[in-house]
């Protein structure tokens, strides 16, 4: 299986976790690849996800199959020789378009799963993963909220969230997507601008079930749990925004401990590589 991950350092915890939760479902090779960038842009630096991390995750990985990796792109030059000069300065960090540089690098394979950083695996995902692709561009789930409010068609809520894409980077690179998409997030600006240009220019993508990427709360279907901002309702209207690592406000916030075995584990790595890097 080959998955994706793409961002900063700040990326590092989820990366862990994720990772982690990977391994507790898979048990053939995982090769898992870690787009990231070193740039500064109008006084704002980007550091890049460090290679400690990446070679002691590698590590953790070949433990379990020999044949597995865990393998760090610099895309700093792919990024900066198309820059999506609209939206470099938006609340998303630019590292969040980083996937849409996918297609330029030649060690890509051809079937490859995106996860954004704070998505932690449930379930074994083999279903999803190896689903029919070959007519489709892109498969994912419709976004919770935007899905009522981004639609090309009125009757048809096809608007995905792009924190989990089964990418058929194949047909990407014939249809050009991830092309057209670098271009209009370099000449308008948008909201989640990574997402809305594949929203806008796919021409084929395939809708799946919401256990793939459940964005709201925890489910006994649940393969992918997607930890995005939601709205609640009580005892007043407010948004909540709670990420894997921040494990005391998943513990008493979501009330949620289905992932306590994985948060033990990145803790203790944590620990481990926060000692490595200090020595």
């Amino acid at each position: 299986m080959n998955v994706l991950y793409c961002g900063d350092k700040n990326i590092e915890d989820g990366l862990v976790i994720s990772i982690l939760s990977l391994l507790k479902y898979v048990s053939e090779p995982l090769n898992i690849f870690v787009m990231t960038m070193d740039l500064e842009f109008q006084e704002k630096r980007i550091w890049p996800v460090s290679i400690e991390t990446v070679s002691y995750l590698n590590d953790r990985l070949k433990k379990q199959n020999e044949k597995s990796s865990v393998v760090r792109i610099d895309a700093t030059e792919l990024f900066c020789a198309a820059l999506p000069l609209a939206n470099m300065g938006t609340r998303f960090t630019p590292c969040c378009m980083l996937r849409l540089y996918a297609d330029q690098v030649s060690d890509m394979p051809d079937r490859i799963l995106y996860l954004d950083n704070d998505v932690v695996c449930r379930k074994n995902f083999s279903d999803f993963y190896y689903q029919e692709l070959t007519d489709y561009e892109l498969a994912g789930v419709a976004d919770y909220y935007g899905k009522w409010f981004f639609r090309r068609k009125l009757l048809h809520m096809d608007y995905m969230n792009s924190g989990v894409l089964l990418l058929n980077l194949a047909r990407i690179r014939e249809t050009g997507l991830f092309a057209r998409c670098r271009i209009l997030c370099s000449e308008k600006k948008m909201f989640m601008p990574d997402q809305s240009a594949v929203n806008k220019l796919a021409d084929r993508k395939k809708l799946c079930q919401r256990a793939y990427n459940e964005q709201r709360k925890l489910h006994k279907e649940t393969v992918f749990q997607h930890f995005t901002t939601s709205f609640r309702f009580f005892p007043w209207l407010h948004t909540l925004t709670v990420k894997p690592w921040q494990i005391e406000q998943v513990h008493e916030k979501l009330k949620l401990h289905e992932y306590d075995d994985i948060l033990r584990e990145y803790t203790a790595i944590k620990a481990e590589l926060k000692a490595n890097i200090s020595a």
